[in-house]
């Protein structure tokens, strides 16, 4: 099973704490939508997997047209084996989808929305930069739930001067629609980013890291008793409604990635195409080479699967290790995670260690420190 994952680089307007690809210029859209096209066609050639998700990420590709959404739909079809109910997921700004489009949408083969609400307190959608207001992100969801049972949210917590009582009134909005998946991310500072510029000149601070901890326990609590399952460390879901293309990207499942700045993965190396919209549209018009690959070795895979195990449910197999790395990977992982057994971090159970609730917000460093650097 695989996934393909289609990168929109189109925004309105620059958010502050993004640093994915993307342009404000809609100049050359329908030719980069084509280089698209002929993207699909050339990565077609040979693969045998069978593709069971289509996400469109971005970017903000609720910008296209439905009939464009429809083109490259049916252009993956035609060349790829999909499974009978692949999931397809459109990311989605609030103030795209009025009821017209949602209609349009439920009638195309998507089948499942991801709309970047991230706030419904309009003070931090300012700071963020965003293009929509809680208005907009309240008449979006009321009218998409007339239409898409599969539907989740993004919502951002740490925000600077924020407090329990604003997360609490974010958390409660969006559990009044009874959604059936919520992602929240802590908010980030990246570098080449607005916020990263206002943040070293200190014009914003930062929320204290042991606030920002306190707000993804507290999310942790209320969701739980909501009967959401914290199947990854930013997503909840229902039982039934776990993101099929997150899954298999928290499980290293292989995936393409079609449009400008697309990674793509199958199972040993990684590759990812021109960060430029121009360069992008002007490789694939002549045959050039438009992406860079990089092979995984072993230690890498073995970090990966440390990286996106502690992350889940799933855990890491103390068995998996030994059948796919090696007794010495088995052993390294076994005998440095013992501390953060016991300091409560991780648990062992059946030979799968997992993050305890004290240790789900450190994962990340967690995994870090029992990666592999060389043998």
């Amino acid at each position: 099973m695989a996934g393909i994952y289609i990168h929109i680089p189109y925004c309105k307007q620059a958010c502050h704490y993004c640093n994915f690809h993307f342009s404000t210029s809609f100049k050359n859209k329908e030719s980069v939508i084509e280089s698209m096209l002929k993207e699909i066609q050339i990565k077609s050639i040979g693969y045998n997997e069978l593709i069971e998700t289509i996400y469109f990420g971005g970017g903000t590709p609720s910008f296209l047209e439905i009939s464009e959404i429809n083109k490259l739909i049916k252009t993956v079809f035609k060349n790829f084996k999909i499974s009978l109910n692949p999931e397809i997921t459109l990311e989605a700004n609030p103030e795209d989808l009025n009821e017209l489009k949602l209609k349009e949408l439920s009638d195309s083969l998507v089948n499942r929305l991801s709309i970047g609400v991230q706030s419904f307190i309009d003070k931090d959608l300012k700071l963020m930069n965003r293009s929509h207001s809680s208005i907009d992100s309240k008449k979006c969801i009321e009218n998409a739930i007339k239409y898409f049972d599969n539907i989740s949210i993004d919502l951002i917590y740490g925000m600077p001067d924020s407090d329990l009582k604003s997360w609490e009134y974010n958390l409660d909005l969006a559990l009044s629609w009874d959604l059936n998946h919520i992602s929240a991310y802590a908010l980030t500072v990246e570098p080449n980013t607005a916020l990263y510029k206002y943040v070293t000149k200190e014009i914003i601070k930062p929320l204290e890291e042991e606030l920002v901890f306190e707000q993804y326990n507290f999310m942790f609590n209320k969701m739980s008793n909501k009967q959401y399952v914290n199947y990854e460390l930013s997503s909840f879901a229902k039982l039934g409604y776990f993101s099929k293309n997150n899954t298999a990207y928290w499980l290293r499942k292989k995936y393409i990635g079609i449009g400008p700045s697309a990674h793509s993965f199958d199972g040993t190396s990684r590759s990812w195409n021109v960060s430029n919209n121009s360069l992008y549209i002007k490789a694939i018009k002549e045959n050039q080479m438009f992406l860079e690959k990089e092979n995984l070795s072993e230690i890498d895979q073995y970090n990966e699967y440390i990286m996106t195990g502690l992350r889940t449910i799933w855990g890491v197999s103390l068995n998996y290790l030994k059948e796919n790395f090696g007794i010495n990977y088995r052993n390294h992982f076994k005998n440095n995670s013992q501390k953060f057994i016991n300091s409560n971090h991780l648990i062992l159970n059946e030979g799968i260690v997992k993050t305890t609730i004290k240790g789900k917000f450190l994962s990340d460093g967690i995994a870090a420190e029992l990666f592999l650097i060389n043998h």
